[in-house]
């Protein structure tokens, strides 16, 4: 329970920006665990179900065998990069959204000194924590996202050229 006041606590400080924040970074770990969900189990069985496919051919060398083969890499290809570009997406809303919370902040602080004066520390400082709250958060998620993104792109990229590989070699 105390942890969720500290959630709570930590959003007050940063402001309204954060949830929606959490909302995106929320979104952005639902795509990174699915896409992982479905590299360690559904890709298993469709590598399998296409090499079964490729492996009962009798022939292929022909024109029309290259173009199955193609069809059979699109395909696991789909699979592994769908979602993606939208993964990607959230990493890049993630540092914007921090950036707003910035933005959003410095306008306190702004707003402070011009209606109470230069002299109100407390204010002042108040507004430089709004700001600088959303930008760390915002930052961490898209770090997070960042790696993981880059990882299941690589992933990806790799599992379409390991398959590729193997179906030249029948």
């Amino acid at each position: 329970m105390q942890m969720w006041y500290d959630v709570l606590s930590f959003i007050d400080k940063g402001g309204d920006v954060l949830y929606v924040l959490a909302v995106v970074a929320l979104i952005m770990w639902t795509l990174i665990l699915e896409k992982a969900w479905y590299l360690f189990t559904i890709h298993r069985e469709e590598l399998a179900r296409v090499k079964a496919i490729w492996d009962a051919r009798s022939e292929t060398r022909s024109w029309h065998a290259h173009q199955i083969r193609r069809m059979l890499i699109s395909e696991v290809s789909s699979g592994l990069t769908s979602g993606l570009t939208v993964l990607q997406a959230c990493v890049g809303l993630c540092t914007l959204i921090g950036l707003l919370g910035t933005v959003a902040g410095m306008v306190t602080v702004f707003d402070t000194m011009a209606t109470q004066g230069n002299s109100n520390a407390r204010m002042m400082a108040a507004g430089v924590s709004k700001a600088t709250i959303p930008t760390m958060a915002g930052m961490v998620a898209a770090l997070s996202g960042l790696y993981f993104s880059a990882y299941l792109q690589n992933k990806a990229k790799t599992e379409t050229e390991e398959l590729a590989d193997e179906l030249t070699q029948h």
